[in-house]
């Protein structure tokens, strides 16, 4: 069984097979999470990503983790909120089950996500973390007789993002713990 786990901290600094980046469509570096992890990871990411040559919205693609506590980071471009009514649901779901497949692709174990799209994109948070939730559940359970992923961290940045994944997860029925 998949364990859930939320961490308030900086995804940067977690040891986990795969960390999620909350991309932009170019993934050569970025603001808030983006921008934190390519200056983490150091120029050689930068450099991986220019050979990705960009990513649409709600895909994702895998790079090595380079300086990061991380072997892999996973980047997804989530979608710019407008009004709710341009598929803006769809397409963060499929970010969270792509990051999921290609994590099942490369045998990763335990994974962190951070709250894609709930930044500069402007994604309602309580909105965003259901549907991520939600998504993460069903992917998960899909493919329950491989147990492939053990542990998915979802990281809040601050208290009050922790308390919407709190929520999220407590109104999906899911059992969690805090790291």
């Amino acid at each position: 069984m998949t364990k859930f786990v939320i961490v308030k901290g900086d995804i940067c600094r977690l040891a986990v097979d795969a960390i999620v980046n909350a991309a932009n469509n170019s993934l050569l570096g970025g603001g808030g999470v983006d921008g934190a992890i390519h200056h983490a990871a150091g120029p050689e990411l930068l450099a991986y990503c220019r050979t990705l040559r960009g990513c649409e919205t709600g895909d994702a693609k895998l790079s090595p983790g380079f300086l990061l506590p991380a072997r892999f980071v996973i980047h997804t471009v989530g979608p710019v909120w407008r009004d709710g009514c341009e598929y803006e649901a769809q397409l963060l779901a499929s970010c969270y089950r792509r990051s999921i497949e290609l994590a099942r692709e490369h045998d990763i174990e335990r994974i962190a996500f951070p709250a894609i799209s709930c930044g500069v994109y402007g994604y309602p948070h309580e909105a965003a973390t259901r549907i991520a939730v939600h998504t993460l559940r069903d992917s998960i359970a899909m493919d329950e007789r491989t147990e492939q992923i053990k542990e998915i961290s979802l990281v809040a940045f601050s208290d009050s993002m922790r308390v919407h994944w709190q929520s999220a997860l407590t109104h999906s029925g899911i059992r969690w713990c805090y790291d």
